[in-house]
């Protein structure tokens, strides 16, 4: 049940005051895990499709997103990537410069991504502790592919045991402060993915990997389903052009701005995990809605929703690069981005660095 996925446009240390506390956490979370074992196979969607996205980007007394006493990311979160598959080294740079880009010590011009990662940093645990920053910190290349070519949820989680465990380059166990995030190749078969996920959040079992640490996947969908998960870049099949509208130059696709559709579109899908499995890492931190089982997360909300103005398949008022492709944020090398806005819990609203209001 505590599956957070992330479809279509697109857990978890509170910062303890000392290490004890630190195995004091994770040992709640081994007991709280054992608990929902037994759910394992209920999941909590949230795709939408394209033509009937509700998003919020305008205030909205109707969005109850509440806080539920549960922790938030406040440690330094260190990022650790696997490459799972066979991946094309200029789509890797261009990945590998966008989560590069999330330091604030990083220079890129306003907006860059750092600021779009400010409005995340606004939420905070039951001690005031806000998320903190987020860094890359070691790779792993799983060229071989240690699972096979079609991955279930669980055998995701072997997917890090081997990157943690290997002989050669290994990266680190850290049970600490550290995020994994599986990225999966093009040839890559994902359960439920290009069907009903882009991307979803969890953490290990201990029984698997020996301790419980926070983890995200994210497929390249650039050839199974750039329409189902690379949006703006691509539109669904059957689904017709997208909805005229002479702000964004009438009905034609956004360009992608570094050249690849599936790629794009998976930055996106990554941003939007990254700012889900920190302010709600447990499913009892931050959401709306009744249903922890089926939360909508501080991202959820802003689906489809890259700019000001956005909405009936209009994806706001973003920049143009001098091809005409579309991007709201700035990065690192002289990178541009199109990544969703997320909700903002003091304008409460859809926000991002590229508003004009």
């Amino acid at each position: 049940p505590l599956y957070k996925e992330t479809p279509f446009i697109s857990i978890l240390t509170k910062k303890p005051r000392d290490m004890d506390n630190k195995f004091h956490f994770f040992h709640y979370l081994h007991f709280f895990l054992l608990l929902s074992s037994s759910c394992f196979s209920l999941v909590a969607f949230s795709w939408i499709p394209y033509n009937e996205n509700k998003n919020y980007e305008g205030s909205s007394d109707l969005v109850n997103l509440e806080y539920h006493m549960g922790p938030v990311l406040s440690s330094p979160i260190k990022l650790y990537v696997i490459w799972y598959g066979h991946w094309n080294p200029s789509h890797q740079a261009t990945i590998r410069d966008f989560l590069n880009s999330f330091s604030s010590s990083s220079y890129a011009p306003h907006p860059s991504v750092a600021d779009w990662w400010h409005t995340v940093r606004l939420y905070t645990d039951q001690t005031g502790q806000n998320i903190s920053t987020i860094s890359l910190s070691g790779e792993f290349f799983d060229f071989k592919y240690s699972q096979g070519k079609y991955l279930s949820r669980l055998s995701m989680q072997y997917v890090i045991k081997n990157a943690v465990r290997s002989y050669r380059e290994s990266i680190p166990l850290n049970y600490k402060n550290g995020v994994y995030l599986v990225l999966t190749s093009y040839d890559v078969q994902v359960q439920e993915f290009c069907r009903a996920v882009c991307g979803f959040h969890y953490f290990t079992f201990p029984s698997i990997l020996g301790v419980t640490v926070p983890y995200a996947w994210v497929g390249s969908s650039g050839k199974q389903c750039p329409g189902f998960c690379a949006y703006p870049f691509a539109w669904p099949k059957n689904s017709g052009k997208p909805p005229p509208n002479t702000r964004n130059g009438g009905n034609n696709l956004m360009g992608a701005p570094n050249g690849d559709p599936g790629v794009d579109g998976m930055i996106s899908v990554i941003a939007h995990e990254l700012a889900e499995v920190s302010s709600n890492p447990l499913v009892n931190a931050w959401y709306a809605g009744d249903n922890p089982i089926s939360p909508t997360e501080i991202a959820d909300l802003c689906l489809g929703v890259y700019g000001t103005g956005a909405g009936g398949g209009y994806v706001g008022q973003v920049y143009k690069d001098f091809r005409g492709n579309g991007f709201n944020l700035h990065g690192v090398k002289g990178r541009k981005f199109l990544v969703q806005w997320v909700w903002n819990p003091l304008r409460r609203r859809c926000f991002g660095p590229n508003a004009m209001d």
